[in-house]
């Protein structure tokens, strides 16, 4: 396998607005890749510039040493050995589970011994080594969904390519077939690329998340270190819940980790005044009740299950958001200290 390597690629489809804008970026081989992003930011036309279904207007697309795509070449879909995943199952309804595994290698002219084992082995990947004989109809959204997957794996790509695969499962079934893609990664060691718009998908399956917003690439990182240190008030809204303070920063807060005794400062410093301000992060888990806090109204009080979310309002009317195991009334005040923030 090699390294997936997309440099400065561009797709204009003529609407006044790039699609995809000079967006640079490297897969590492055998890793797990989220293109975490709204709706319309261009992480699907992103995707298919991969895969091949879409040309790059500019900049170009290499696998290793191999050139995939630029503005005035391009590989077709079928020549880059790449498997793609759809929101749609798009499974053969007239076939068993095994022959819709196997569909990839009929087009290729594998067939007999080789072509049972390579299906064997895949539909035993995703654990449906006994499903081989039913069809499509008679499976589950989930086990469909493993069929896909299978489809996928059966003829060994170098990259497997993901669309929002899970747009259309309940939670329930989410939290099932994550399992299953992180085992299917580990067992397959394929390099993975997974698009999607939830960002709790995103932390919970990739090694590496890629952030964007309006065709541009913003950040890539760990999850761990996306979420825990976003680079700019883009990506700390993306990501994770949180609150975004504007305050004024002292001329020696060199460090943008910062802890109470600093943010404490910032708080009781005044505004205005050409007073310099930063934006600064912070995670509802890191606010905690502190009798030596600062004051702040609830707004709301919203039961979770395991926890109660709050809005709460600083005495500047700026909002923060914390987590409770015991219910607040909306309109009493509370004290609470901020543990740890992010200076964006």
């Amino acid at each position: 396998m090699a390294k997936l390597i997309l440099e400065r690629v561009t797709r204009d489809f003529g609407t006044g607005r790039l699609a995809v804008d000079a967006l640079s970026l490297e897969v590492r081989d055998g890793g797990f890749l989220a293109l975490l992003g709204p709706s319309g930011c261009g992480k699907t036309t992103v995707l298919r510039m991969i895969a091949g279904f879409e040309q790059p207007t500019a900049g170009s697309i290499h696998l290793g040493e191999k050139r995939l795509a630029n503005s005035e070449s391009h590989l077709p879909p079928e020549r880059r050995n790449m498997a793609m995943v759809f929101q749609s199952y798009a499974l053969w309804p007239h076939m068993n589970v095994a022959d819709n595994v196997g569909y990839p290698l009929n087009v290729r002219g594998i067939s007999g011994e080789r072509y049972r084992e390579k299906v064997g082995q895949a539909l035993a990947t995703v654990s449906l080594g006994d499903f081989a004989e039913r069809r499509p109809a008679d499976l589950s959204g989930g086990q469909r969904q493993r069929v896909a997957l299978a489809r996928c794996l059966v003829t060994s790509p170098d990259v497997v390519l993901l669309d929002e695969p899970l747009a259309n499962l309940d939670r329930h079934l989410k939290t099932e077939m994550e399992e299953t893609f992180r085992e299917f990664h580990r067992r397959s060691g394929a390099t993975m690329i997974y698009v999607t718009h939830d960002q709790s998908e995103a932390m919970a399956l990739a090694t590496d998340v890629a952030v964007m917003s309006e065709g541009r690439l913003l950040q890539v990182a760990e999850p761990a270190e996306i979420y825990a240190r976003p680079e700019g008030k883009l990506v700390g809204g993306l990501v994770g819940r949180g609150a975004i303070l504007s305050l004024p920063l002292p001329g020696d807060c060199g460090s943008r980790s910062l802890g109470w005794p600093a943010l404490q400062r910032m708080l009781a410093l005044p505004r205005g005044d050409g007073t310099s301000c930063a934006d600064i992060l912070v995670r509802p888990e890191d606010v905690s009740l502190d009798a030596e806090g600062i004051s702040c109204m609830v707004e709301t009080s919203l039961y979770e299950g395991e926890r109660y979310a709050l809005r709460l309002a600083l005495p500047d009317g700026q909002v923060l958001r914390a987590y409770s195991r015991v219910a607040a009334i909306p309109g009493e005040t509370l004290a609470v200290a901020i543990r740890l923030a992010w200076r964006l």
